[in-house]
């Protein structure tokens, strides 16, 4: 059995957790964390009296093996240094850290021997669009992403658009993308190695993105869409038991698919 605690649990994606947690008899749900956490928002979340709350990282004292973080960008570099620090294996899906706080996490993961997991995305889908978009890389390297999702969210570009753009640039290099003048500034979008990214923020979505290659007479798009966060789920599900056993901080869901 593996002991969860799970941050950010009042959110979609946190609830979806606390549901999924509950549902698999390989885990036990110990802990939840959120800021201002108040026990009226215990009803209805799956949670009985055994699930301890937190409301402040200063208040936790849990006996649990894995941490899954699903709270904000501005959050989740001190939650996931917390949690090592503490011998809880993190399972971030938090996107929006920095390259230099990812090294900063795997140091002192490394230092500590707890790791855990860190994915710009837990969807199944978007981990494959990752490796094909990869693959066709080598042989069209004219390529720009595009990414959709909710206006909730913050952060811009979304963790798995630049996750792609770096998987990208790892095969086909550093190119400059065709010169353009723009006439309204920022329609060409943000530039990775000259892979060019363009945000969407709109309601009514949840996620999606599309890799578009192009080269001379053809073009290929590779496009996944995330529906529902339960999607996600069976990701996290795939993580748990990774995260519990790893001693180094692994990023990216398709280094343990």
């Amino acid at each position: 059995m593996i002991k969860v605690l799970v941050a950010g649990f009042m959110g979609s994606m946190g609830q979806k957790t606390v549901q999924m947690v509950n549902k698999n008899d390989d885990f036990e749900l110990v802990g939840a964390y959120n800021p201002g956490i108040d026990t009226v928002h215990l009803k209805g979340m799956g949670m009985d009296d055994k699930v301890k709350l937190f409301a402040s990282l200063d208040e936790i004292d849990t006996d649990a093996d894995v941490w899954i973080d699903f709270t904000v960008p501005a959050a989740a570099f001190d939650n996931a240094k917390f949690a090592i620090e503490h011998g809880i294996h993190p399972v971030i899906g938090t996107s929006g850290m920095s390259d230099e706080q990812v090294d900063q996490l795997k140091k002192l993961a490394q230092q500590t021997n707890v790791g855990g997991i860190l994915a710009p995305n837990f969807g199944i889908s978007a981990v494959l669009l990752m490796k094909f978009a990869k693959e066709a890389a080598k042989y069209m390297p004219g390529v720009e992403i595009i990414e959709m999702h909710h206006d909730d969210k913050l952060d811009a570009p979304s963790g798995t658009a630049l996750a792609t753009a770096k998987m990208i640039a790892e095969v086909r290099g550093k190119h400059d993308s065709p010169a353009t003048e723009e006439t309204l500034k920022g329609v060409r979008g943000g530039d990775y190695d000259g892979i060019k990214i363009h945000s969407v923020r709109l309601p009514g979505y949840v996620a999606h993105e599309q890799v578009l290659f192009g080269s001379k007479g053809e073009a290929l798009t590779i496009r996944q869409d995330s529906f529902d966060r339960a999607s996600f789920m069976s990701g996290v599900e795939l993580a748990v038991p990774a995260a519990a056993k790893a001693t180094k901080l692994i990023v990216g869901l398709e280094n343990i698919m």
